[in-house]
């Protein structure tokens, strides 16, 4: 089993322009997301480890600045094999995954 994690991203287009002086003029616009797999191994987790392991991994995936966003729309646990939306893209119009979900890992002592 593995933990999908899905994200959005935003991008702040006021910074383009931006000289670095004074407040950072704020126009944020959608820019899609990624996906994020961690392998939970043969067993599954109980509904609240999986909300303790989001939060664990939540340092890894998100990012917030006057330049960009990232932050976790949700997450879901998913079969071994399963494929995302854009890794079954990929391999129906190129027929291989060049692009695939990023995997994370986490020391024991941080779970």
């Amino acid at each position: 089993m593995q933990l999908l994690i899905t994200t959005q991203v935003q991008e702040n287009y006021g910074a383009h322009d931006w000289d670095g002086e004074g407040a950072c003029p704020q126009y944020w616009k959608f820019k899609g997301g990624s996906d994020y797999k961690y392998d939970l191994g043969k067993f599954g987790r109980s509904e609240e480890a999986i909300t303790e392991l989001v939060m664990a991994l939540r340092g890894k995936i998100e990012q917030s600045n006057d330049y960009v966003r990232e932050y976790i729309l949700g997450y879901e646990v998913v079969a071994d094999d399963y494929l995302t939306e854009f890794e079954r893209s990929q391999l129906e119009y190129d027929g291989r995954i060049a692009y695939p979900s990023i995997k994370l890992t986490l020391s024991e002592e941080t779970v």
